[in-house]
């Protein structure tokens, strides 16, 4: 935004110091003639103006001095107060001058810089402890985002790379095996389109660019169920689903998804026989609760805080045949951001997985 030139800040508050000093004497001396020198002449009440011309008559002493004193004193008073005004203004705006320093370097691409003013809290240190909690939130914000781009390049790099070798094979083969090549093709591309459809779905969620209205939780539990039931049977999992009503506000297709993901995840990295998935909602007055827990694998609290976490599928839980994209909880949790909900990760005690999303109720 361009703007006029103008003082300032501090020359502002020099001016304001100066000007409240130079009243408040005022006022001062002017009580002092009406309290004080009414005495000195019995003719003399108050000070209307032919009693303040008594000053210029030289036979009248007594306010003639008093005029030259109080003359002395507001010059006194006029200098203290710049002098005096510039100072303590400095002293005051001294915090935003640092703020200011940290907002240029800030902009500069430094996000690690910290302002740390030190003191007791006032406005002015809330500012800057407000100010070093964005930076704080930006910085793991972008490198967050920077560690996405690059592992989202490299996953999209393996498949792309995959097909280039099979081509490469497929054309120095003298004899070709033209159904498994398409075959193999195939796979790989489907892979290329499943990642690309997952990424485009957590940047459609991150942005939180979709229309909310009424769901119900227990519904779309029951949906992805049905949705994955082939599944689970294909690997010998049960699942069971119960619980309440949920009724929240929401994306339902987003919620599908985020259900759907879950559900997906606890059948595809479950026992490799017996498996059991549970799938329960709750509801309480402020939020409703989807949990889905699953058997499987005893796993450490230090996997769990990163399984949730872009391509971080924890390779020791992977499935050879359902090693997915590595997104899927990644995107749960970004849906989950996106309804103002959140998102809990915990290992269960004999083993697998216990996910809880909480959300707002309707």
């Amino acid at each position: 935004m361009n703007r006029q030139p103008g003082l300032s800040v501090r020359l502002k508050l020099t001016l304001s110091y100066a000007g409240f000093l130079m009243l408040a004497g005022a006022l001062l001396l002017t009580a002092a003639w009406v309290f004080l020198m009414r005495d000195a002449s019995a003719r003399v009440f108050v000070p209307y103006l032919p009693d303040l011309l008594r000053a210029f008559d030289p036979t009248n002493y007594g306010p003639v001095i008093f005029g030259q004193a109080a003359a002395a004193v507001l010059a006194f008073l006029l200098v203290f107060g710049l002098v005096g005004g510039w100072f303590l203004a400095g002293r005051m705006l001294a915090p935003l001058t640092r703020i200011a320093d940290a907002t240029r370097v800030a902009a500069n691409g430094s996000l690690s810089h910290r302002i740390r003013l030190p003191g007791r809290r006032d406005e002015f240190r809330e500012l800057a402890d407000a100010f070093d909690t964005m930076l704080g939130r930006l910085e793991a914000h972008v490198a967050e985002q920077r560690r996405f781009a690059a592992n989202a390049s490299h996953e999209l790099r393996t498949p792309l790379a995959i097909t280039q070798t099979l081509l490469d094979v497929a054309r120095n083969d003298p004899n070709p095996d033209a159904g498994e090549l398409v075959d193999r093709l195939y796979a790989v591309n489907t892979r290329a389109i499943d990642l690309t459809e997952a990424l485009l779905l957590l940047s459609r969620a991150d942005q939180r660019s979709f229309t909310r209205e009424p769901v119900d939780l227990s519904l779309i539990a029951e949906e992805a169920t049905e949705t994955l039931l082939p599944l689970a049977e294909k690997h010998g999992v049960t699942i069971e689903t119960s619980g309440d009503i949920t009724p929240t506000t929401g994306s339902p297709a987003l919620l599908l998804q985020l259900t759907t993901n879950l559900i997906h995840n606890a059948i595809a990295h479950n026992q490799s026989d017996q498996g059991a998935v549970w799938v329960t909602t709750s509801v309480y007055p402020k939020c409703v609760v989807l949990t889905v827990e699953n058997t499987g694998e005893k796993l450490t609290r230090e996997l769990v805080s990163t399984l949730a976490e872009p391509f971080q599928r924890g390779t020791e839980r992977i499935r050879t045949d359902h090693a997915g994209v590595g997104l899927g909880l990644a995107i749960v949790k970004t849906i989950t951001q996106a309804h103002d909900g959140t998102l809990t990760l915990a290992p269960r005690a004999a083993g697998g997985l216990r996910v809880t999303v909480q959300l707002p109720a309707q």
